[in-house]
């Protein structure tokens, strides 16, 4: 059996402890080794153990959870847990792993702490395959996927937009997804895919690629962050 991680929950409401108790000791890869209802608690305890996991809840009285992770000189692994969303870009910059909006489920708490393990999980590079098969005009044609810019659903269709001329592909979203190669694109709304390397500007809520401003939905920003803290 691997080695546990030892994780801590910093949060000042008791049924948010109560949660995430039960649904770390159903995790055989975690060691609750603390429980902290304020900041004070968490920095004191940070201070004198390693932890290599914090469950750390934003809205707390006197310090914030984002303020303690300001404060904290190397601070654990951290996953927030909230029930606002608001956050979720900002929180990215004090290199926070994921963001679990309460009330937390018990499938939603799995793949987080999959994200978290990940990390400590040796990874061979995948290879890359340049072409996607599309059907446009009734014929099948393969497309190089490092001229897309960017895809659009369009019904039972998909405009993909690249750098000489737009294609109008019979399949869905969700099947170009799938036969794009991973850690180049990514869905950052449930209508639109994005070349990453192709991206000209972004805010919090559009990404410009060639003056086309494509919208990024709320349930999508979590991962646009985390690339973009990759590439700073």
């Amino acid at each position: 059996m691997k080695e546990q991680k030892k994780c801590i929950i910093v949060d000042d409401e008791p049924a948010a402890h109560y949660v995430l108790v039960n649904y770390i000791r159903q995790n055989p890869s975690l060691e609750l080794v603390s429980q902290c209802y304020n900041g004070i608690e968490a920095m004191n305890y940070l201070r004198e153990n390693h932890v290599d996991l914090m469950f750390l809840d934003i809205d707390m009285p006197e310090i914030t959870g984002l303020e303690l992770l300001k404060i904290i000189p190397s601070p654990p692994k951290t996953i927030l847990t909230t029930a606002y969303s608001e956050f979720a870009l900002e929180s990215y910059d004090f290199g926070v792993i994921d963001y679990l909006l309460k009330p937390i489920y018990f499938p939603r708490f799995l793949k987080s702490i999959e994200r978290f393990l990940a990390l400590f999980e040796d990874k061979k590079p995948m290879e890359t395959n340049f072409f996607v098969g599309i059907k446009t005009d009734g014929n099948i044609m393969d497309l190089d996927v490092r001229t897309i810019l960017f895809a659009q659903s369009y019904g039972n269709y998909v405009k993909i937009f690249t750098t000489a001329k737009t294609y109008l592909a019979s399949m869905t979203t969700n099947e170009l997804e799938q036969n794009l190669p991973q850690g180049s694109f990514l869905r950052v709304h449930k209508s639109y895919i994005i070349a990453l390397d192709k991206i000209d500007q972004c805010d919090r809520d559009t990404i410009t690629i060639k003056k086309e401003k494509i919208p990024v939905g709320i349930t999508y920003r979590r991962e646009l962050a985390e690339f973009l803290k990759q590439r700073s």
